[in-house]
């Protein structure tokens, strides 16, 4: 007798069908599994024998044969052990098979019979959704398979006996309900920050067209406590920006409790950080820090401290949204929408350019040190601001800095026009300046004849890339959208390349 399950495997965000077919027939005792299982699933089957016992179950004395279909797809993962333990406990008439055809099922075992939370779980809900199938899932991450949808069937055991007594009828398994992990009121707020007004206004720029930004200052002059305050000023993630985050998170394992989050990712990786880890890969293909950081914020200080094939790792996903992970037998894409925000020191002392500072090295500590950093990846990012030390004036003087919820206030409405303008012009997939085509920003930041010279003139004595060219027309439209305005006038070009300059130096000094 053969008994079919359906369970799911994962490439990328994607849930692919997976058939799980279990046969017992006559022959030696014994349990094998083929199809192309790793290590976590070759050891389900002692799990799962386990388990049965556990539940007062006992493996018939005959040869049980588990095929994992299609048999060229590697399968990987623990969440194999519950289709699998539930196509034997059909094969063996603990439960009903057609009540099984209906449902795709994932799930790790304990020994104790218990189902354990995995990764995946919001992905294989919504593949069972687009199947018009119910999904059968461990107890804890039954509240994220709630978000695929209100008429998809959801099942949540805490255990096989659990499971079993709802087919009989004898316990009845209530539908999870979808949770929101609750808003932290405890972000650092920009009104901590004395002085650095020029720094804030970037970083509000930055917020307001996502766009990338480098900090570039002496230790202690503020760039980290400004990075990490971005988040306070950030929107909160749309319906559909929120899904496509959880379901990266989901395979990464990191939705506790099943509970989804509006606020936007903000993934800090420390310079030790590998290529893998940074943009993905290892034996399963797992998404790195970029993925992780989709639709938010990736922050990298110490920024030449990272390995400079880790940085120019950046590239791609930095121009195209996405990670794409290569490898011999597969290739694997990951989301990879972030808006990078770098910091460093100007050179490895950390004082070049600072008054009554100098360095023993000389101006080559400082052109070796932003060496590290390739001119490619210098280009990609909008704004570079120079972050000047604060004085003792700045921190004696009483602060009257703006709270974070009034700069929010007019980031919120910078990115609602934006929003406006894209969804106009039919474009569901952008909702920033940052991520328009260089031919439409040329159409929605129309130049009068003063700002064609003045930006004719800084490209020639800068020598702007084409790149560059359209970053800073994307800066003086996301700099007029934060005044309301439908023209981009002189002075936002002005200001816009006023951000592209000091990067031109870093450049110039590399």
């Amino acid at each position: 007798m053969v008994s079919r399950v359906s369970t799911v495997a994962f490439q990328g965000v994607e849930a692919v069908r997976v058939d799980v077919q279990v046969m017992i027939a006559p022959g030696k005792m014994g349990m094998s599994i083929v199809g192309l299982p790793d290590k976590a699933v070759a050891e389900s089957r002692e799990r799962v024998q386990a388990a049965l016992h556990a539940s007062g179950l006992s493996m018939p004395p005959k040869k049980v044969t588990v095929n994992l279909a299609p048999a060229d797809l590697p399968k990987e993962g623990s969440h194999y052990d519950l289709p699998i333990a539930v196509g034997l406990m059909a094969a063996l008439g603990a439960l009903p098979g057609d009540a099984l055809q209906s449902y795709v099922v994932l799930g790790e075992l304990s020994l104790d019979g218990t189902i354990s939370a995995v990764a995946g779980v919001l992905p294989a809900a919504i593949g069972a959704n687009r199947q018009d199938k119910g999904l059968i899932c461990p107890h804890a991450c039954g509240p994220e398979a709630a978000w695929a949808g209100s008429e998809i069937d959801i099942l949540a055991p805490r255990s096989l006996i659990a499971l079993a007594n709802h087919f009989r009828g004898t316990q009845v398994l209530s539908r999870p309900e979808p949770v929101m992990r609750p808003r932290a009121d405890d972000l650092p707020d920009l009104a901590d920050i004395k002085g650095q007004e020029t720094a804030k206004r970037a970083l509000e720029v930055a917020a307001a067209g996502n766009h990338n930004l480098l900090l570039v200052g002496p230790p202690g002059s503020g760039k980290s406590m400004l990075a990490q305050r971005l988040p306070s000023i950030l929107p909160p993630l749309s319906p559909r920006e929120l899904l496509d985050v959880s379901m990266i998170a989901s395979i990464a394992g990191e939705l506790a409790g099943g509970k989804l989050s509006d606020r936007r990712p903000f993934r800090a990786p420390h310079h030790s950080a590998s290529m893998a880890a940074m943009v993905g890969g290892g034996i399963r293909a797992k998404p790195g820090e970029v993925s992780l950081a989709h639709n938010g914020v990736l922050f990298l200080d110490e920024f030449p401290e990272f390995t400079p094939q880790v940085l120019d790792s950046l590239r791609q996903p930095l121009e195209t949204g996405e990670c794409m992970i290569a490898r011999a037998n597969h290739r694997v894409s990951y989301p990879a929408q972030i808006q990078l925000v770098a910091a460093m020191n100007p050179c490895r002392c950390g004082m070049a350019g600072e008054p009554g500072h100098r360095c023993a090295r000389g101006p080559r500590c400082q052109v070796d040190y932003q060496a590290r950093i390739s001119g490619p990846l210098l280009d990609r990012i909008d704004l570079r601001i120079e972050v000047p030390a604060v004085s003792a004036a700045d921190l004696i003087r009483p602060s009257q800095a703006e709270s974070s919820k009034v700069v929010a206030e007019r980031v919120a409405r910078a990115r609602a026009i934006q929003k406006r303008r894209y969804e106009a012009l039919g474009l569901s997939n952008v909702s920033t300046n940052a991520h328009c085509s260089a031919a439409l920003i040329e159409e929605i930041a129309v130049l009068d004849a003063g700002g064609v010279a003045l930006l004719r003139d800084a490209s020639e004595q800068m020598k702007f890339s084409a790149r560059a060219y359209h970053r800073i027309l994307k800066v003086a439209r996301t700099l007029a959208d934060l005044e309301g305005v439908e023209k981009v006038g002189r002075l936002h070009l002005a200001e816009a390349i006023s951000y592209r300059m000091s990067g031109e130096r870093i450049m110039s000094a590399a």
